[in-house]
């Protein structure tokens, strides 16, 4: 069974940009999400390559994900069929300690940037960048599919303010 090892956080500053890969526009949908933090999602990077992902908690940092990849086609014509869709673009970073990522959230969810590092063990030690600001692992708030049905721009101010937004 695979397994995802990731941890997340509010992006305060723009210092990772001298750190990224080239841009990869993404689009997600949700297919399906439960409050369990089950969820089915439809992955379309650059308009080239897609994916579906079931994604299920797995205790802590860890959550079971599987992945298959899709015909575009096919991709195309689920998003039109996927309830809660969000558009983001990701970028790889050069830097040590796991796998690094940044999404710059658009439409919504804008001006939301976060960034993720996936670990290969749950006791990996990690260092963390001067740019990223508060820790969000575990608040289902922030979760791709929690901000795919209640986008950024729908939250109360006074808690949208409580945030160091980029």
């Amino acid at each position: 069974m695979a397994l995802e090892i990731e941890r997340r956080f509010l992006v305060c500053s723009d210092a990772w940009r001298a750190l990224a890969g080239a841009p990869q526009a993404l689009r997600q949908g949700y297919l399906a999400s439960s409050e369990q933090g089950v969820t089915v999602r439809l992955r379309i990077k650059d308009a080239q390559q897609a994916w579906l992902t079931l994604k299920a908690p797995a205790g802590g940092y860890a959550r079971h994900e599987f992945e298959y990849p899709l015909p575009l086609a096919d991709a195309e014509g689920l998003w039109l069929l996927a309830p809660q869709q969000l558009t983001k673009t990701r970028y790889a970073l050069n830097l040590p300690g796991g796998d690094w990522v940044v999404d710059c959230f658009a439409g919504e969810n804008a001006p939301l940037v976060l960034a993720e590092v996936e670990l290969p063990s749950v006791d990996t030690p990690l260092e963390l960048p001067s740019w990223c600001g508060l820790e969000i692992t575990g608040d289902n708030r922030w979760s791709n599919a929690a901000l795919a049905s209640h986008p950024l721009s729908r939250w109360p101010s006074d808690l949208k303010d409580s945030f160091d937004l980029l």
